[in-house]
């Protein structure tokens, strides 16, 4: 622990993050497929609602109490897709986009922080960016090299 209390950050190789891989690639599947599911209720629910409303009689919507229970079922699922978040931070990496499934690994390139990108779609970790670059600063790692805690100096494929 550091002194405010915080663990202390991980960085990951890019053999570390490939072998991390197969669990975050499994735990994305699921964030993209029920945040798409979410989305798409939350769209349609708001719809609904929003006609409701205009209605002379919205107050005697004969459907309110469905309603209500699609409203209570969309909070259950936000709480998974705010657990499934919650394991990849606790596995050390930091979810980037629900819709596609982008995540960053924290690793140290040249002696800096910088964040090793991933895509669900992608076989293995074969880029990276500087932390304020984004996925639109995405760099092939092929010609980077890319060290962790333990391991300085490892040459990229």
């Amino acid at each position: 622990m550091n002194a405010t209390g915080d663990q202390s950050k991980r960085y990951f190789t890019v053999e570390e993050a490939n072998r991390r891989l197969p669990l975050v690639r499994a735990i994305v599947d699921d964030i993209v497929a029920l945040f798409h599911e979410v989305h798409d209720r939350k769209e349609r629910l708001t719809r609904i609602r929003q006609s409701s409303r205009t209605a002379a009689h919205a107050a005697l919507n004969p459907y309110e109490e469905e309603l209500e229970q699609i409203e209570r079922d969309l909070e259950k699922d936000i709480d998974r897709l705010d657990g499934y978040a919650k394991e990849l931070k606790d596995l050390g990496v930091e979810l980037k986009d629900y819709a596609n499934g982008l995540v960053d690994f924290p690793t140290m390139i040249d002696g800096r922080e910088a964040y090793l990108c991933w895509k669900r779609g992608e076989e293995e970790i074969g880029y990276w960016h500087e932390l304020d670059a984004g996925f639109q600063g995405r760099q092939s790692l092929l010609e980077r090299s890319v060290s962790g805690d333990d391991s300085a100096g490892d040459k990229m494929k």
